[in-house]
């Protein structure tokens, strides 16, 4: 029975998220950390609402709130998504570093087919008019959007690592 369970958790990259794990955690989430850099060098994040299309990450926010001067200067950035809050329960996450193309404030065609998809995303359950009222807020004049394309992938299932710890009455 030993050889079955974990030593130690040193290395707990063994416990990654499956491929099929994963997409269903992308399809479920609607929120994730998104992370960049400051001028200073200093890391900072946000929790934000996503839409996850085409194998990207896309995100919405006025064009003067701090992120989007910094991934104009330096694009390399990352988000984190977590099972906490949906049915999968919580223990698996994914994080993927990148780099994000802001979508300026004058670029209508991506704002357009972004918008409708997100607040269909968000508020299909509700209806029509919940969904074209979510894209008339979201439609204001200093709105850019985020296109997030990820790098690197570091994901963690907890369920792969409780199965490798030894119970407490053995």
């Amino acid at each position: 029975m030993a050889d079955e369970y974990a030593e130690d958790y040193e290395n707990v990259a063994q416990y990654t998220l499956d491929d099929p794990m994963e997409t269903e955690l992308l399809q479920k989430q609607r929120e994730l950390v998104y992370m960049w850099t400051t001028k200073a060098g200093e890391p900072v994040g946000v929790i934000q609402s996503f839409l996850f299309h085409e194998g990207k990450f896309w995100m919405t926010c006025a064009e003067f709130r701090k992120r989007v001067p910094a991934v104009r200067r330096d694009p390399r950035s990352c988000v984190c998504v977590t099972s906490t809050g949906t049915d999968m329960g919580p223990g698996k996450t994914v994080t993927y570093k990148g780099e994000t193309i802001v979508h300026g404030v004058d670029d209508r065609e991506t704002k357009d087919w972004f918008y409708r998809a997100f607040a269909t995303q968000l508020w299909k359950e509700a209806g029509q008019e919940y969904i074209d009222r979510f894209v008339d807020y979201l439609d204001s004049p200093s709105r850019v959007v985020l296109e997030f394309t990820p790098g690197k992938r570091i994901g963690y299932d907890g369920a792969k690592m409780a199965l490798a710890t030894r119970p407490v009455d053995e």
